[in-house]
């Protein structure tokens, strides 16, 4: 009886003991899960703004921490003088603007690292590569228009939204802002292609039901937390 006893209580003790590493190991996996960095670029008017909104809205209601941002940020002091360039309300030069763009990112950054470390994802609307495709559409240098960006937040997926110049240009709203020009759109998207990188790049087609795209958009994006959330932060360029 007593070595029965004994017998059992060294395999209680060693069950005890894996469970312990297993609650460890489990600790450690989820102290290590960050929030997973998504943007959205494409041409104006192509429905980035909404579908991102949506997507997080939805990751929420699954029980995600997601949260919007996107860019430029007006209501900085940088992003104020950014609203008036848009809206034709003042003006820079091509150079003088790109840098605004590049330091409104900047002014973000120190809050998108934390929230990522703590565990939020982030569904961008824009980010350094709307500022580089634009700007080099314009016709600045492409090199001289990513220096400034070198050293930001490596989005884990960038999700170019694509609609023919036709479509987007029944859109309401298209041509309120200075961009908003079907020609220079068209310029946009072949800068794009150039930056495009397959690695962490995805093209959609966004010419398709609202709701049919959001869902689209949802699967993409919990496939990326499922396989970016223990992977280190990275920097652009």
């Amino acid at each position: 009886m007593c070595g029965q006893f004994a017998k059992f209580c060294q395999n209680l003790r060693q069950n005890i003991k894996l469970l312990r590493e297993r609650t460890r190991n489990i600790m450690s996996e989820q102290q290590q899960k960050r929030g997973v960095f998504i943007v959205f670029e494409g041409c104006d008017r192509a429905g980035k703004t909404t579908q991102c909104k949506q997507l997080v809205n939805k990751l929420n209601d699954a029980g995600h921490s997601a949260q919007f941002m996107n860019f430029p940020d007006r209501t900085t002091q940088c992003g104020h003088l950014i609203n008036g360039y848009l809206t034709r309300k003042d003006d820079f030069t091509d150079e003088g603007i790109h840098l605004m763009f590049t330091l409104n990112r900047w002014e973000k950054m120190k809050e998108m690292e934390k929230l990522l470390r703590s565990g939020v994802h982030l569904i961008v609307d824009r980010y350094s590569f709307s500022g580089v495709a634009f700007s080099a559409a314009k016709g600045l240098d492409m090199e001289w228009c990513k220096a400034p960006e070198a050293g930001l937040l490596k989005p884990d997926l960038v999700i170019l939204l694509t609609l023919s110049p036709e479509a987007i240009a029944k859109r309401g709203g298209f041509g309120d802002e200075r961009y908003e020009v079907a020609e220079f759109q068209k310029r946009v998207m072949q800068k794009y292609a150039v930056l495009k990188d397959d690695q962490y790049w995805m093209e959609v087609d966004a010419d398709k039901k609202f709701e049919d795209l959001t869902l689209d958009l949802y699967k993409i994006t919990t496939d990326t937390i499922n396989r970016s959330g223990s992977k280190t932060l990275r920097k652009l360029w």
